[in-house]
């Protein structure tokens, strides 16, 4: 049958009243391209020590930011730095060795650190950097050990600078969904949260040695997410744990690994990780309650699909955490910047890292021991903010 007789009106009627959907952040933010608001008046003054894995991405991210102006970058390696300079055409940013990082603190014109430097130098780069009066981006951990935490935090709080611990998964679009979601009670009360965390491609041994291991490095990410979705940390942690590659065993590390978590609400949370999947960077989250369920499935770097006599195929998951994650990275980067330019309340705080430091440790001893180790919570350990002593 014919279908005129369903046309609708013309779509210029409403037009002014039509809006892109809240999940829309890209097309958010390009409304905001000229607005005479701005986002927190004069650039920031920044220097970024070190730049390996993680540092490499925020000087990325950094140089691309109107926000920002990068005035120095730290950073061991001298054979990178002309390339590094003519690469990013850095014709106003002094790269100094560490030996020369008191210039970055006596600048006063410099108002924050990124600290990307292996885990083991965190804790002295965090402390030089808020005696200094700045205020810093740490990668995690902020330090190895709860006491070292302990220590820069009670630093930022006595120089009245703010410490951020980047926990960049919180940022990502589609987690960031669910968390909002779960936290509305769309799911009802949540009976399992399961996450996926299979690295590409295998890290270098250079990098694992001084990686903290799998637990501090790799797990700690889930940990995070599984207990900042829920709002409530776990009574109970139980891990198993092997090393399937020769190499990782040698220095005493696990690259295959599985954690449950049990919670005083009755949520049953696991966490699924491995040092390689030779298919890509896999990371999935699912969440189940008696209302539904939410998930979030892998990204690829496009929506092309191939179809033939055989079937259809399309482009593989993405390789790697640089790309997976690029969106999350510029994410936590402004929302660092809205702390330091306009005061906004910090969204990583003492309490949730030192949280996440000790649940890692108790995962780390359960592997160790092949027991559950019972976690206790102190008023004074819990988030003021989002989180629920049961």
């Amino acid at each position: 049958m014919a279908t005129i007789n369903f046309k609708g009106p013309s779509p210029f009627e409403g037009i002014s009243e039509r809006k892109h959907d809240e999940s829309d952040y890209k097309y958010e933010n390009y409304k905001n391209y000229f607005s005479k608001d701005g986002q927190g008046g004069a650039p920031v003054n920044i220097a970024i020590i070190g730049l390996g894995r993680a540092g490499s991405i925020h000087l990325a991210n950094v140089i691309a930011n109107p926000r920002v102006n990068l005035r120095y970058i730290v950073e061991s390696n001298r054979d990178i730095w002309e390339s590094t300079r003519v690469r990013w055409n850095l014709t106003n940013t002094t790269i100094l060795h560490p030996d020369d990082i008191n210039q970055v603190y006596n600048d006063k014109s410099v108002q924050a650190c990124l600290v990307a430097t292996p885990t083991f130098t965190h804790e002295e780069y965090i402390l030089g950097s808020l005696e200094a009066g700045k205020a810093v981006f740490s990668e995690k951990p902020i330090s190895q050990d709860p006491e070292g935490t302990q220590r820069c935090y009670k630093k930022s709080f006595e120089v009245g600078k703010p410490l951020f611990c980047a926990f960049n998964r919180r940022f990502d679009p589609s987690f960031s969904a669910v968390k909002t979601k779960v936290q509305e009670g769309v799911l009802g009360h949540v009976q399992r949260i399961k996450t996926v965390s299979r690295d590409s491609p295998l890290p270098s041994l250079d990098y694992l040695k001084i990686s903290g291991g799998i637990f501090h490095d790799c797990a700690v990410h889930d940990i995070d997410m599984i207990t900042w979705i829920l709002g409530e940390y776990p009574s109970q942690v139980y891990s198993s744990a092997n090393a399937n590659i020769p190499e990782i065993a040698a220095i005493n590390d696990w690259d295959n690994v599985a954690i449950t978590l049990t919670f005083k609400s009755g949520t049953i949370g696991m966490i699924d990780i491995c040092r390689f999947a030779n298919y890509g960077y896999d990371q999935r989250l699912e969440v189940f309650g008696h209302k539904g369920m939410l998930h979030v499935l892998n990204d690829t770097p496009n929506k092309e699909v191939f179809s033939t006599e055989a079937g259809s195929s399309q482009v593989p998951m993405y390789y790697s955490f640089p790309s997976r994650h690029a969106d999350g990275y510029n994410r936590e980067l402004n929302h660092f910047l809205d702390v330091v330019q306009t005061g906004a309340v910090m969204s990583v705080t003492d309490r949730m890292t030192a949280a996440v430091s000790k649940i890692a440790d108790a995962c780390e001893e359960s592997a160790k021991t092949g027991q559950p180790v019972d976690l206790t919570w102190s008023d004074d350990e819990i988030p003021t903010e989002g989180y629920f002593k049961v």
